[in-house]
């Protein structure tokens, strides 16, 4: 199974490109982070007849998307949201004992404790699934940079948020619930492992960026996990998709 995470920064922009990404690579499962549009706004393409999908959007912010490869599960599969879920942030499905999670956490550089809450709150969502032994794949933007290796040297400062220690708090409280952060479980010791860069000075091709999206697992799920990579020279997005395969 290949499953995929990327945010897209506007699905409109990004229409042509996830279509020839989709028809390249094949993914099982895409999840998507900041559509941008209402799902009337949906282009067309993008709504490819193979995959199941749930677009939970808003207009011209935040928004994310889920889709399942209709060979994995012959009947409509049951999309669902988390209590704590606002503003379009997380959709999820259960496929089996397996859930996952399209998720896109808030920025929070305009309500900064709303983003701890929206962080808390996944960390129990996350509890509670495992409690219940179910698999989980939690997939998407979390917009926390884990440590200081996740942020280019040039790019540390100082109380930014998104390197806050009470973010990075929570991102530990969250992996606490038997999840595996997956792209470094591959990659430990890579110092220039990045899935976002700020959107000028050549900062992508000169690879000065940010470490903001995830595959998080349960251990279940890692131990059949055999590849989490970066696939830094798709799309246009600020932001570069991440693909994990397992068997």
């Amino acid at each position: 199974m290949k499953i995929v995470t990327w945010n897209v920064n506007g699905i409109r922009a990004r229409a042509a490109q996830l279509c020839e990404f989709l028809e390249r690579d094949r993914p099982d499962v895409v999840c998507l982070q900041e559509l941008k549009a209402e799902a009337a706004q949906i282009p067309e393409p993008c709504k490819l007849a193979d995959y199941h999908v749930y677009w939970h959007c808003l207009k011209a912010y935040s928004g994310v998307s889920l889709h399942i490869r209709k060979e994995l599960t012959p009947v409509d599969p049951v999309f669902s949201h988390p209590p704590f879920d606002v503003e379009s942030r997380m959709v999820q499905l259960e496929h089996g004992n397996l859930v996952i999670a399209s998720v896109y956490v808030p920025n929070g550089g305009k309500d900064y404790p709303a983003k701890l809450q929206f962080l808390t709150r996944l960390a129990e969502w996350a509890r509670q699934l495992c409690a219940d032994r179910r698999d989980v794949v939690l997939c998407g933007d979390l917009n926390v940079a884990r440590t200081e290796m996740d942020v280019h040297p040039k790019e540390r400062k100082p109380n930014a948020v998104g390197q806050r220690p009470e973010e990075r708090a929570l991102f530990e409280t969250l992996l606490g619930q038997h999840l595996v952060d997956l792209g470094r479980a591959f990659d430990p010791d890579n110092p220039h492992l990045f899935t976002w860069w700020a959107p000028w000075r050549n900062l992508r091709a000169r690879n000065i960026g940010w470490r903001l999206d995830y595959i998080l697992v349960s251990e279940a799920v890692a131990a059949r996990a055999e590849s989490c990579i970066v696939l830094k020279d798709v799309g246009t997005s600020d932001h570069a998709p991440v693909a994990m395969t397992m068997a």
